[in-house]
């Protein structure tokens, strides 16, 4: 009887069935717990894990500033720009590893679907650098095919990106230039005519965020005289604009330096080039007058000692910058009527290097609690006493 109660409170275990180093009283010890019953893993963790190999793509050649954080934005933006995110809103980056010693990194995706459409984008200019992009070792076509789609969607827009002939006229790639480091306030225009000092364009295109229209700051042209190429290159590469520094190379790796006879070509360039950085800084056209805005209020000037402590204040922060000339602080009229430029500082410098410095250097800082807002403002105007602009 006592036999028949213990084989009745063992659990049933096929004969074939057999644990290593295990007793088989010990089956008993584990009450209401039917054998092999061990915790699973979510579904959507075994999921990821069998999907991985088609959702993580290579990428080869990497600039040895890249990191983690910079290579999933700048996949996260391009896969946005071309139209390649299928699973919803949202970065299609998930994680990134990398080599920093070879060089190179595993991006996973969030869908087998945007790895495919990943693949499009081979020989895409990662921080000035053509990167290579392809499927990873452990990648299993077979496997991968009964989970998504193993080709790029046609209907990409690889040109948004400068990948595709479309956006550059149908060129031969090797003239191809990569414009990157652009500021983010410059217009299609302005960035055209900058790089139109070498001659005529016979294809242009700044990337875009797809979902804003907002400037990605990195942009593709092609020269309608390939002979240019080399000299915008070397006019245009390591400039500063506002501040950015500007990266311009052949999309393609390979470049030559400017020839002799093409020097004259390059001088004349980087000359027009000076004109049109001052052209282009945010702030307006440079003048030798900055205005400071947000700085003081028509309450502080009233007070005749107080308005000249903020004139002393002025004189001794606008004199950091260069040789400073004068100083103008519209104050209210008595009778305390609205008075042109009431609320603003201008500062007068002998030359335009040092309202550059002014401007670059006051704009933003904070002054009495308040934040200054620094513009170049027309000469004329401050010759002739006009202080409503601004």
């Amino acid at each position: 009887m006592i036999s028949l109660v213990l084989a009745a409170q063992v659990p049933s275990v096929p004969a074939t069935f057999n644990i290593p180093g295990m007793f088989p009283n010990a089956l008993a010890m584990i009450p209401n717990q039917q054998l092999g019953a061990l915790p699973l893993l979510p579904v959507q963790a075994m999921t990821q894990q069998a999907t991985r190999h088609a959702r993580r793509v290579y990428v080869g050649g990497l600039p040895p500033t890249a990191n983690e954080q910079s290579v999933a934005a700048f996949f996260s933006q391009v896969m946005s720009a071309v139209g390649g995110n299928t699973a919803g809103p949202g970065d299609a980056v998930v994680n990134v590893y990398i080599n920093h010693e070879k060089k190179f990194a595993f991006v996973e995706m969030r869908s087998v679907e945007e790895a495919s459409n990943a693949m499009a984008l081979d020989g895409i200019i990662l921080e000035g650098v053509p990167v290579k992009v392809k499927r990873p070792t452990d990648y299993n076509p077979s496997l991968a095919a009964a989970l998504g789609p193993s080709q790029p969607n046609p209907n990409l827009n690889l040109a948004a990106v400068g990948l595709s002939s479309v956006s550059t006229g149908g060129l031969e790639v090797p003239d191809r230039l990569f414009v990157g480091g652009l500021p983010y306030y410059l217009t299609e225009d302005q960035i055209r005519e900058l790089l139109e000092s070498f001659g005529p364009l016979r294809g242009f295109n700044l990337v875009k965020d797809r979902e804003t229209g907002n400037s990605m700051g990195y942009a593709f042209c092609v020269f309608q005289d390939p002979s240019v190429t080399d000299i915008a290159c070397a006019a245009l590469n390591g400039i500063k604009m506002g501040n950015k520094t500007l990266t311009v190379r052949r999309a393609v790796q390979g470049a030559v330096q400017p020839k002799p006879e093409q020097e004259d070509i390059l001088l004349h360039a980087q000359q027009q080039i000076a004109l049109q950085r001052r052209m282009l800084q945010p702030g307006g056209t440079p003048t030798k007058i900055v205005c400071l805005t947000q700085v003081v209020t028509a309450n502080d000037l009233g007070d005749d000692q107080e308005y000249e402590d903020i004139m002393e204040d002025m004189r001794q922060e606008g004199g950091k910058f260069g040789n400073l000339v004068n100083v103008v602080i519209p104050r209210p009229n008595p009778d305390r009527d609205a008075t042109p430029g009431v609320g603003k500082v201008f500062l007068e410098y002998a030359d335009l290097d040092g309202a550059a410095k002014a401007r670059s250097g006051m704009n933003g800082r904070k002054f009495g609690g308040n934040q200054v807002v620094a513009l170049y403002y027309p000469e004329n105007k401050y010759a002739q006493g006009d202080y409503e602009g601004c």
